[in-house]
């Protein structure tokens, strides 16, 4: 029999975090946390956030955030997030560190949108002060504090706080599965790259400025390795093909196990980011295609937007776009322009 102290939560809520999350099933008081296969303890946090810890850690034991959901529609990696608790739950995965799960936007997700009002990867390091009527900024400062919360019991020895950031894109792409790194202004970490190189992510973007996604965000405020992986296309709710995003859900699961995966054939190309496109009025053009792919290549002199008198013409011999996307909001970013940087880059690393 289980003791009061240590209540098993209900099978279905770790067994299907995400249907039990979409429900807005909420554990009663007494039940929000216990124990569950292999004595992992687990604590019910908030909608959508849950917290799951092996019985025994070490000094020095790596804490990991996963998140996915922080746009509702994305929703491959809100399944195969969800997947992962189920296995975990039931002994059928490791876990050797400390895991914080979060399904960032979970009412964009209930309405299979990408958010109501405004975009949650836009509102992280205090940005949602700017929008305080918004749907969306309340849930900022939830996801705020549970990283704070989280790393603040962490340790803070080199390479032992993670976040991964869970994400698919609107639009096909060059490279199907990439990353964006957010930047800190610190060197380069080899251990993520070489974990990119296992989760068989094609391209590394670097940002160069700071930004408000939450990966940035864990960078920033909780000195976390973190990342933003882009894993496919936009897709609804049961309509993923999973087995195309194996690499990345195996290497995430050695590093939670603390297991290394396969060593990686190769490390991903790098590409950084020398300009961005941002949408000034509703006057704006995007001179392309509406179906471009991620990382197209366009040559110099190439006029990619115009924006009343501004107009960005390709300076470089040749720059790829990312995340165009000319229907955001005015004073919004409407494009990354890069340029690839791997060898460089890669030379760096520590």
């Amino acid at each position: 029999m289980t003791s009061s102290a240590e209540p098993v939560m209900p099978v279905s809520m770790l067994d299907d975090f995400l249907a039990c999350t979409l429900a807005g099933t909420r554990p009663a008081v007494n039940e929000q946390q216990g124990t569950c296969g292999d004595g992992i303890r687990w604590s019910w946090l908030d909608d959508g956030i849950l917290m799951m810890e092996p019985a025994a850690q070490a000094e020095g034991t790596r804490s990991v955030l996963v998140s996915a959901g922080v746009h509702g529609d994305e929703t491959a990696p809100i399944e195969l997030l969800s997947y992962l608790v189920r296995d975990i739950a039931q002994g059928k995965a490791a876990l050797t560190c400390r895991l914080l799960v979060i399904l960032g936007n979970v009412d964009a997700m209930r309405d299979a949108c990408r958010y109501r009002d405004d975009d949650l990867n836009r509102l992280f390091s205090g940005r949602h002060l700017q929008v305080p009527a918004s749907h969306e900024a309340p849930r900022a400062v939830a996801l705020e504090q549970a990283a704070t919360r989280f790393f603040a019991a962490a340790s803070s020895e080199p390479g032992a706080r993670w976040h991964i950031d869970m994400h698919t894109a609107i639009r096909a792409s060059a490279f199907e599965q990439f990353a964006l790194l957010p930047h800190t202004g610190q060197p380069l970490s080899r251990a993520m790259f070489e974990w990119l190189g296992e989760a068989h992510i094609s391209a590394v973007l670097l940002h160069t400025t700071r930004g408000n996604t939450y990966s940035h965000f864990t960078a920033q405020a909780c000195g976390a390795e973190a990342c933003t992986l882009e894993l496919g296309k936009v897709r609804p709710f049961g309509q993923n093909d999973l087995t195309r995003f194996m690499g990345a859900d195996e290497a995430l699961r050695h590093l939670l196990a603390g297991t290394s995966g396969r060593a990686p054939t190769s490390l991903p190309r790098v590409f950084t980011v020398i300009d961005q496109l941002t949408k000034q009025s509703e006057a704006f053009e995007l001179l392309l295609a509406a179906d471009v792919a991620n990382f197209t290549p366009f040559a110099k002199d190439t006029v990619l937007a115009r924006d009343g008198e501004y107009c960005y013409t390709v300076s470089h011999e040749e720059e790829r776009i990312v995340f165009p996307n000319a229907k955001v909001k005015p004073g919004l970013r409407a494009g990354l322009l890069v340029i690839e940087t791997t060898q460089d880059t890669l030379s760096k690393l520590v």
